[in-house]
């Protein structure tokens, strides 16, 4: 039995069985992670929304474990952050490993100054039950349906007609917008006929999670340790992570061509695993075989039908881009939906969802097939490369930098990108905290546009929200810098037009010109995308 149990979620019966309609202007499809945070972000700015899953549980097994510093942040700002950190398992340094000996060590976050961690290992039934529990506390804004199937929709030119099946009986559910969060095999995607196209790899590996009292690591920290070619694993890689809850996550490479379902056995798994963690005493909690694809639609945004996470692009695990890519999904889309849906901004700035995420995507499945490539040479020349790689690796700096065991997540820059303004600094990249006042930078920028200044620069009100950073008494917040971090991360005399989703939008330097203030927020609203259109 697994070493976790939650309640099945109860079916409420919906108005349309009645004759009824709920009226909410958005349909989500999926209550995994993205779909439930992708509701809870439209709830915060005031959108209503209908949530539909054919389940009544969170998900089985750990799944998604490794949250990524920006994810934790959007979280943070979804009211659920603080929870999974708690909970969490905090890590920031992994080990290479070839045969026995370690190459290679990083640390993801050597300096400090930052609310959230590199990274935390936490369970996906975890951030699902906690995400849950957050939408939950919005009644009036997000309508939770359990056990609703949504078996075929029509979309139109204003809107979305959804087919759900119930245990109650099937209707029809109305919506302005219909959000596919269905993950990797969706139906919606399915049902629209459209190409998921890309790479798919021969390769597969097991995943087992193993419930052990007793740390395999060195002092009991948690750490990422990546075995290549490992003596009880011999030719092949290994991976192993720490989880709450006395978990340890398991990723072993099978043979080329193995039966996935005769791998996934107690008989099979149970002596490759005692051959990793000894005589340590365990117990088997979750055992699963996969296969890498590295895949994507060619668009995200189909009409009134928008595809969010999985459902529009799958990466390989290892660099833990997939839940993490998802959540900054549900983070770029959900301002611009809730900007569009209130009338505040035309349909450019929907189409920039897909411009931008494309992007994100783009980057992942390339970082990812890269380390997919590494781990499991293709051809003789790969397999060459790195075996002379992790060969000099033992001796030589250089060659452990091309040591590819997952690049890890990372927020992908949007500079270049159509909403942005060209100019210095941190243009189009996300905002890095740093300790301000008594608190924290980014709770104060995240969520609405803001104009941020660092250090004695005057900034003009043009309606937006106002913070100064390291200035003196204004007719707006001000905060200190109590540790440096701040300045040091921004520069002094700078101004910084954020994003309600924290990316920079336009940088400023000295005195911040009303029309040029004007100028860079119209462009981040998609106005000028919209007058290119016209």
């Amino acid at each position: 039995m697994p070493a976790y149990s939650y309640d099945p979620q109860p079916f409420v019966r919906p108005p349309e069985l009645d004759g009824g309609r709920t009226g909410a202007p958005v349909a989500i499809v999926g209550a995994g992670p993205v779909g439930l945070a992708m509701a809870i972000d439209l709830a915060l700015q005031g959108v209503r929304s209908v949530v539909l899953d054919d389940n009544n549980v969170v998900s089985v097994g750990s799944r998604a474990i490794c949250w990524a510093k920006r994810t934790l942040e959007i979280f943070d700002r979804l009211g659920v952050g603080e929870r999974m950190l708690a909970k969490g398992v905090t890590w920031k340094v992994g080990r290479l490993f070839h045969g026995e000996t370690e190459v290679y060590s990083f640390d993801l976050l050597p300096e400090d100054g930052h609310k959230y961690p590199a990274f935390i290992n936490l369970q996906q039934y975890y951030v699902e039950q906690y995400l849950l529990d957050r939408a939950k506390e919005f009644p009036d804004l997000i309508d939770l349906r359990f056990l609703s199937k949504v078996t075929g929709h029509h979309a139109g030119e204003d809107g979305v007609t959804l087919t759900v099946e119930t245990p109650e009986g099937a209707y029809d559910l109305r919506a302005d917008w219909l959000l596919a969060c269905d993950g990797a095999n969706s139906a919606t995607r399915r049902r629209m006929g459209l190409a998921f196209a890309g790479q798919t790899f021969e390769e597969q590996f097991l995943i087992a999670d193993i419930e052990m009292a007793e740390s395999p690591f060195a002092q009991g920290q948690p750490e990422r340790w990546f075995w290549f070619d490992p003596s009880f694993h011999p030719g092949k890689s290994a991976l192993l992570h720490m989880q709450p809850d006395d978990i340890y996550r398991i990723d072993l490479q099978l043979d080329p061509g193995a039966d996935a379902k005769a791998e996934a056995t107690e008989e099979k798994v149970i002596p490759r695993l005692r051959a990793i963690v000894g005589d340590r005493p365990f117990r088997l909690d979750w055992l699963s075989v996969y296969r890498f694809r590295c895949i994507r639609l060619d668009r995200f945004v189909h009409g009134r039908v928008i595809f969010v996470g999985d459902s529009a692009h799958v990466v390989s695990p290892f660099g833990a881009r997939g839940g993490n890519g998802g959540i900054q999904d549900a983070d770029n889309l959900g301002w611009k939906l809730a900007a569009v849906v209130k009338g505040a901004a035309g349909p450019a700035l929907i189409a920039s969802y897909d411009e931008e995420r494309g992007h994100g995507a783009a980057e992942n499945i390339l970082n990812s097939a890269r380390s997919t490539n590494f781990m499991t040479p293709k051809t003789p020349v790969e397999a060459l490369f790195r075996h002379e790689t992790l060969r000099l690796a033992h001796d030589h700096p250089f060659a452990r930098r091309l040591i590819n065991s997952g690049r890890l997540s990372l927020p992908c820059s949007l500079a270049g990108l159509s909403l942005q303004t060209p100019g210095e600094g941190r243009v189009g990249e996300p905002m890095v905290d740093a300790p301000v006042g008594e608190g924290w930078l980014l709770p104060q920028l995240h969520g609405a546009f803001t104009l941020v200044g660092f250090g004695d620069i005057a900034l003009p009100d043009l309606g937006l929200r106002r913070v100064g950073i390291g200035q003196t008494a204004r007719d707006y917040p001000t905060y200190d810098d109590r540790t440096g971090h701040a300045l040091q991360r921004y520069g002094m005399g700078l101004a910084y037009l954020v994003r309600p989703d924290g990316h920079a939008a336009a940088v400023f330097r000295g005195r911040v010109a009303p029309q040029a203030l004007h100028a860079a927020l119209s462009r981040a609203m998609g106005r000028d995308c919209e007058r290119a259109m016209a």
